[in-house]
């Protein structure tokens, strides 16, 4: 028998009707949506491509074994709705891409609750686009958690630092959730874990009980190729053998009591904001529970030259005898850039592709110097990549 949740009689209304759109429905999200609903919020919007898993049972409450298999934002909002009376929560079994500014535009404040750093950029990306182009100020709240540490941080789009301001905060994502490994891979990385978590157990390729080997040639060779058939399956590029070796490494569980915590800190500043009845973070807060209870706040400045709030031209400097490779490892390495795109104008003025990875021909440019490109100095070339919603523009400076 399910027991309905009464809320306080003295909820404001007013507050009650803002609208939230919460992004990612796992187990900070789960935890997110309850807090939200408990907290008097009575419109809020769900996004998730996922669906659900049996190991997603242990932390994320919303869910029980009859939603195995059922998409993520629908069973929790209606697990949420059949507790609380009076919601208006809406579920979108969807990618956050599929969605234009138009739809973004329709909310008061968003909260990330993602495991992907990338979908966080692109959130990011989207909400300082709209702020830029149109002046709407839509705040992002955006929590995470790994093991026993988390954080928590308030952007003001165009005010306040973004996520793009300080990528430096993130380390390298090698940590991913099972059920992401399993039902919706994005990253070359999944496709690995993938081979190692399921199929290795599952097949036992030199044996029964035998464990990868991460110095093993014969074992990572294995894990390599079934990783690229995978890869192969869904489209997704960058699978290769230094990476399976690279990515043979433990995965760090979820802690459900640092996911519970992390969401009561999103909605506590979610209610600031809302009801204007205290200052929110300026700006992060950081959350360490390894041994005993840590926290501390302060506030990330901006970055002068930020690929996503400065909208300054940013210049890259090469040799003229650089190729393109060159140019995209720069790009890769220094901005985290994972497919990028090149465009640049021709004498015309007309627009020209000189490298896209899914076009045989344009990808085989990666190997051309610069200058066999007709690239040359001071010229402006437009970077677009999955990870941002908008091109970036740098200006190409070549060392005399």
């Amino acid at each position: 028998m399910i027991k309905i949740y009464q809320p306080s009689s003295g909820i404001n209304a007013e507050y009650g009707q803002c609208k939230i759109l919460v992004v990612g429905a796992g187990g900070l999200g789960c935890e997110i949506i309850k807090c939200l609903a408990m907290s008097g919020f009575r419109v809020v919007h769900v996004i998730d491509m996922d669906t659900i898993d049996l190991s997603n049972l242990n932390r994320q409450f919303l869910f029980n074994p009859s939603d195995i298999g059922k998409p993520k934002a629908e069973a929790a909002v209606r697990a949420v709705m059949d507790r609380v009376p009076g919601l208006s929560y809406t579920a979108h079994y969807n990618k956050i891409q599929d969605f234009g500014d138009d739809f973004y535009l329709q909310f008061n404040i968003v909260i990330c609750g993602l495991d992907s750093v990338q979908a966080r950029r692109w959130m990011n990306s989207t909400i300082l686009n709209i702020a830029l182009e149109t002046g709407n100020i839509i705040p992002l709240l955006d929590g995470g958690t790994e093991a026993f540490k988390g954080h928590v941080r308030v952007v003001v789009p165009t005010h306040t630092a973004c996520i793009e301001c300080t990528m430096d905060l993130y380390t390298p994502q090698r940590n991913y959730p099972l059920c992401t490994i399993a039902n919706t891979p994005r990253l070359p990385e999944h496709c690995v874990e993938y081979a190692k978590i399921v199929l290795w157990p599952k097949e036992a390729p030199f044996g029964e009980g035998v464990s990868v080997d991460g110095d093993s040639h014969e074992h990572i060779s294995w894990l390599y190729s079934k990783a690229l058939e995978r890869a192969n399956t869904y489209s997704i590029p960058g699978v290769t053998y230094r990476l399976t070796q690279g990515v043979t490494k433990r995965i760090i569980p979820a802690v459900a009591s640092t996911n519970a915590t992390i969401a009561a800190a999103c909605v506590t500043e979610c209610l600031k904001i809302a009801t204007s009845s205290y200052m929110h973070l300026d700006n992060y807060m950081l959350f360490n529970n390894v041994e005993g209870v840590y926290t501390f706040s302060y506030p990330c400045e901006k970055k002068d030259d930020c690929l996503v709030c400065s909208k300054v031209v940013k210049e890259v400097t090469r040799e003229r005898e650089d190729t393109l490779q060159a140019l995209l490892n720069y790009l890769r390495d220094e901005h985290s850039l994972q497919n990028p795109i090149i465009t640049t104008a021709t004498a015309e003025g007309e627009s020209r592709t000189i490298y896209m990875s899914a076009i045989a021909q344009l990808k085989d440019n990666a190997e051309k110097k610069l200058t066999e490109l007709n690239l040359v100095d001071c010229q402006e070339i437009v970077v677009t990549d999955s990870s941002l919603k908008s091109p970036v523009v740098f200006r190409l400076k070549f060392n005399d």
